[in-house]
């Protein structure tokens, strides 16, 4: 279940401050940081985004 736009338009990666790319219709549901240079994955779970630096993947 896709997250709203406006929460999206709020939301940002804690570790640099880019904005988040929704994928929380996937199987895996995960906002995904737009920076270049980071690229954490946070885990959305029952629907409430998991903002936590140390609770975010390194994608591949």
């Amino acid at each position: 279940m896709p997250l709203e736009a406006g929460l999206l338009e709020i939301l940002a990666c804690p570790a640099c401050h880019s904005p988040l790319d929704d994928r929380s219709a996937a199987e895996k549901p995960e906002l995904v940081c737009t920076g270049t240079d980071c690229g954490l994955a946070y885990p959305v779970r029952d629907g409430i985004p998991v903002l936590l630096v140390d609770e975010a993947r390194r994608p591949a």
